[in-house]
C-alpha cells in the first residue's frame, strides 16, 4: 500500500486519508494508484459498508502535483492526457463504487482535488474550506470531471464563470449554491463526517449502491428510460433481506438491523 494514502479501518467502514500534508496532499502517480487500490480493497471486503475520504493536515487536496511528470522540458511538452487519464480512473471508480462515499473537505480543494470531492456522494466541508478551479492559471482546461459535475450542481452560468475566472468559492457559498451538502465548524469536521459515515455503514448497502447507479444513469436518460431502471432496481431491492428486515422492524415498531453486504 502507498504511503501517500493512509487507511484507517473502523467497524463497518474505512477512512481514506490523503497523506502528503507537506504538499497540501497534491496528487502524484503513487497517491492515485494507492487510492485505486484502496477502493478495490474496500469494495472486496464484505464487512466494509461505507468510506470516508479526507486529507491530512491543513488542506484536502491541491490538485495535481507540479512535478517532473507534468513539467515542460527540453524533450518537449509532457503528455498531460496520460496524466489526466489516471485522475479520471480514480473519479470513475469513486462514482462506480458500490459503497457510499462521504468526503470531509478540510482547507483547500483545488483543481483535480475539488473534483475528487464532488465525485463523492455526500460532501461536508469545514468552514475554512475553499474550492478553486485553478486550471486556467497555468493555461490548462478543467479535468477530473469538473465540467461534468459543476454544471449539474450549480448551473452552467456559475460553472463557466468559476472555471474561466479561477475564482475561489468559500465553503458557505458552496453550500448555498448546492455544490456540497453541509458546512460545519473546522473543529468538528472529522467528528461529524465520521458520525455520518458510521450511520451509512448501518444502512441497507445494496439499496445505497442501487441509488448510486440510478443517479449515475439519470444524466444520460430520458424520463421513461430512468423510470424503467427505477422499476428494475426496485424489484431487485424488494427481494433483498434488508427490505424484509425493514418491513419487519416497521411492523414491530423497532429499529431495523440491516445486514448490508454481510
Amino acid at each position: 500500500m502507498s504511503d501517500e494514502v493512509r487507511i484507517e479501518r473502523r467497524e463497518g467502514w474505512r477512512k481514506l486519508v490523503l497523506n502528503r500534508s507537506d504538499k497540501l496532499n497534491a496528487a502524484n502517480e503513487a497517491m492515485l494508484h494507492g487510492l485505486l487500490h484502496a477502493l478495490d480493497d474496500a469494495e472486496a471486503d464484505r464487512s466494509c459498508r461505507a468510506l470516508l475520504l479526507t486529507g491530512e493536515g491543513r488542506g484536502f487536496c491541491a490538485g495535481q502535483e507540479l512535478g517532473p511528470a507534468v513539467m515542460p522540458g527540453p524533450d518537449g511538452p509532457p503528455d498531460l492526457g496520460a496524466v489526466a487519464a489516471l485522475h479520471h480512473r480514480f473519479v470513475h471508480r469513486l462514482r462506480d463504487l458500490k459503497l457510499p462515499v462521504v468526503c470531509a473537505v478540510n482547507g483547500v480543494a483545488a483543481g483535480a482535488g475539488a473534483s475528487y470531492a464532488l465525485a463523492c456522494d455526500i460532501v461536508l466541508a469545514g468552514r475554512s474550506a475553499k474550492f478553486i478551479q485553478a486550471f486556467l492559471k497555468i493555461g490548462l482546461v478543467p479535468d477530473s470531471g469538473a465540467t461534468f459535475f459543476l454544471p449539474r450542481l450549480i448551473g452552467e452560468a456559475r460553472a463557466r464563470a468559476l472555471t474561466m475566472l479561477g475564482e475561489t468559492v468559500d465553503a458557505e457559498t458552496a453550500q448555498a449554491w448546492g455544490m456540497i451538502w453541509r458546512v460545519v465548524d473546522d473543529a468538528v469536521l472529522q467528528q461529524e463526517a465520521e458520525k455520518l459515515v458510521a450511520h451509512l455503514a448501518t444502512q441497507p448497502t445494496e439499496a445505497l449502491a442501487a441509488m448510486k447507479q440510478l443517479f449515475a444513469a439519470s444524466a444520460a436518460h430520458n424520463l421513461q428510460v430512468q423510470l424503467d431502471l427505477e422499476q428494475d432496481l426496485q424489484q431487485a431491492a424488494g427481494r433483498s433481506a434488508d427490505y424484509a428486515e425493514g418491513v419487519r422492524a416497521f411492523l414491530e415498531k423497532r429499529a431495523p438491523v440491516f445486514g448490508g453486504r454481510g
